[in-house]
């Protein structure tokens, strides 16, 4: 493999020059700025791109750190944001947090010490000042986290409150809700929004609530529970759709027919959906849509540009389909 020390001797220039031309800095006179490239072309030369983010401090990486890679819904997103990243001829690091605030703070340092250009991320654990000291352009995406940190999200409490409506206007008359984590933002606008629609209902009972924390194995389990103590539950409402397929496999597993016996409804409108059997009724956030605008902020931020739109709210959308019955 060839060293800038072999393009300089071929072009018979000294190894300053040679970095120059590849970083476009100072004075290099025309006909020598020829012979260089000439002499990378011939040589198959590549640039070592960790000495050139040392000497740019800049990388053409960015950082994606999301809670669990396992929930489908982030890989989505993550597909949008390397759409527009590769564009630009930047590279993606995905990062994986488990929603732990020491992994999230090591991986920003990391970051920080490698030059990565900015970070896009999914969380709840830190705070806006940590995140402003970090001095990383960085983009909250899903659980916006201050004022000052440019943030993509949706309406997660008015999309909860439109689920459980769907429910009732299905014919639904005892509606149980499956949350995510407390603490988390969206889990709890969601939460906060199925308490709008179920609070005052003379059926009401707060045993229809349970934590699945967004994953799937440990749904299926508080589920059975649920369906086994309050078996006139007609309808649940799931956090995320991750979760309302842990909700169908313990219904099946306890002998309940989907959307017969019980109506499903997620939340986040992932792929996965049209792939289940019987396939699920979802509040669908625009993924890819959110995925996009995220990495587009983040690029205005590395540019230096000025950001019209500091927090951008997307609008959530119903999508009927086979985990809830059909009025007659």
């Amino acid at each position: 493999m060839a060293t800038i020390k072999d393009v300089a001797n071929e072009a018979e220039v000294s190894v300053a020059t040679v970095s120059r031309v590849l970083n476009n800095v100072g004075y290099v006179n025309e006909e020598t700025r020829k012979r260089v490239e000439k002499a990378i072309s011939k040589l198959n030369y590549k640039p070592n791109a960790v000495a050139r983010s040392l000497f740019k401090k800049q990388s053409k990486t960015i950082a994606l750190i999301v809670p669990d890679i396992k929930n489908p819904f982030f890989p989505e997103i993550a597909r949008a944001i390397e759409d527009v990243m590769s564009r630009e001829e930047y590279t993606l690091i995905l990062c994986n947090s488990d929603e732990k605030v020491e992994k999230e703070k090591k991986y920003l340092e990391v970051m920080k010490q490698k030059y990565v250009d900015g970070v896009i991320i999914v969380t709840s654990t830190l705070t806006p000042k940590y995140i402003e000291e970090n001095g990383t352009p960085i983009v909250a995406l899903d659980r916006p986290i201050g004022n000052d940190i440019p943030s993509i999200s949706v309406n997660n409490y008015e999309g909860a409150r439109q689920a459980v409506q769907y429910l009732k206007s299905i014919g639904c008359n005892k509606i149980a809700h499956i949350r995510g984590p407390e603490n988390i933002i969206n889990a709890d606008e969601r939460f906060n929004g199925y308490m709008a629609e179920v609070g005052q209902e003379p059926w009401f009972n707060e045993d229809y609530i349970v934590t699945g924390n967004f994953n799937v194995v440990e749904t299926t389990e508080v589920t059975k529970k649920l369906l086994d103590k309050h078996p006139d539950i007609d309808g649940i409402f799931a956090g995320n759709d991750y979760m309302a397929v842990g909700v169908i496999k313990a219904a099946v597993e306890l002998g309940l027919r989907v959307p017969a016996d019980l109506s499903v409804i997620g939340f986040d409108g992932i792929q996965l959906c049209q792939l289940t059997s019987p396939e699920i009724t979802t509040i669908a956030q625009p993924i890819y849509e959110m995925g996009h605008k995220a990495a587009e902020l983040l690029l205005e931020l590395i540019e230096g540009r000025p950001v019209d739109k500091m927090h951008q709210e997307f609008a959530v959308k119903l999508i009927e389909r086979q985990s809830t019955r059909i009025m007659e």
